[in-house]
């Protein structure tokens, strides 16, 4: 097998594996988003250190750690990455658990648009007017949900936003996938393992020897196993195949929602990804004349 179709094999099955992510969430769907958070955070931890134990990469590990403690602005940058993307997960959790998947599809198409803007307000980047009109698109479609619900679609917002923001941080600290959730995992690991323990003392956390015990303990490996698949995938093909992918799980997810959780599918839902769908078409097709040119400039 040629490494292309290794590495799209790799990243589709990640992209699946995430959108197929709600189905996990629902098998505890009565415990709350804070305590599947927390235990997100502890067993994820502890993966990523079985796992860099086993490849042998403790000491390169320890010496990355070293590092970022002598960079100030490395540190910062990791610990708000930590920060932010158990947000980003507790939102998602919730939106699941709460039988609103289609709110966090919603939140994942709208993720890619959000993340373009932010480079324009923080990195300076500049656009053209084909990627200026998919941003407008993208945000018509938002403002056309909040004028017809009357209310703003809070949980989608927050998890494209929350995700923009991890990947604008991530620029700032330059890791491996493993070494970065790790790290990542590390900075909240100790705020997480305090909060199962309250909750273990007081007699109202789900951990225990029994079904929901073993999800919870699971929910490490449903973490970080779409991750790593997706860091192999993502370095053996092209840039512009990876954007096409990453579209696999909001669809999947928007499927689950309608066809399985029976989730109300309106014309303003209609209308509304209808006209996202049509910046994220605009902006895939500019981005990959881009690449393009630049292939062309190199050749």
């Amino acid at each position: 097998m040629s490494e292309e179709r290794l590495g799209t094999l790799y990243a589709s099955s990640a992209y699946i594996l995430w959108g197929f992510l709600p189905l996990y969430w629902k098998l505890v769907e009565h415990v709350s988003a804070w305590e599947i958070l927390a235990h997100r955070i502890l067993w994820s931890f502890v993966l990523m250190m079985v796992l860099i134990v086993v490849i042998r990469r403790w000491h390169l590990f320890m010496d990355e750690c070293k590092q970022i403690m002598l960079n100030k602005k490395k540190l910062f940058g990791i610990s708000a990455a930590g920060i932010i993307i158990s947000l980003n997960w507790v939102i998602f959790i919730w939106a699941v658990n709460s039988d609103r998947v289609l709110d966090a599809s919603l939140g994942y198409y709208i993720n890619p648009l959000i993340s373009i803007f932010f480079g324009f307000i923080f990195l300076k980047e500049r656009f053209s007017k084909i990627q200026w009109i998919a941003i407008a698109f993208a945000f018509s479609g938002v403002f056309f949900m909040t004028y017809n619900f009357g209310s703003v679609p809070w949980a989608a917002l927050g998890m494209a936003i929350t995700f923009a923001f991890y990947g604008l941080l991530k620029k700032t600290v330059d890791l491996n996938a493993i070494f970065g959730l790790a790290i990542e995992t590390l900075i909240v690991t100790p705020i997480a393992t305090i909060y199962i323990l309250y909750l273990g003392f007081n007699g109202t956390g789900a951990m225990g020897i029994s079904f929901e015990g073993l999800i919870l303990i699971g929910t490490g490996l449903a973490t970080a196993l779409p991750l790593l698949l997706f860091g192999q995938g993502a370095k053996r093909i092209p840039l512009s195949l990876v954007g096409f992918l990453q579209y696999f799980a909001p669809t999947i997810m928007l499927l689950l929602g309608v066809f399985l959780f029976n989730e109300s599918f309106t014309y303003v839902h209609g209308i509304t990804f209808t006209l996202i769908w049509l910046g994220l078409i605009l902006y895939s097709y500019e981005r990959i004349q881009s690449l393009r040119k630049t292939k062309a400039k190199a050749a």
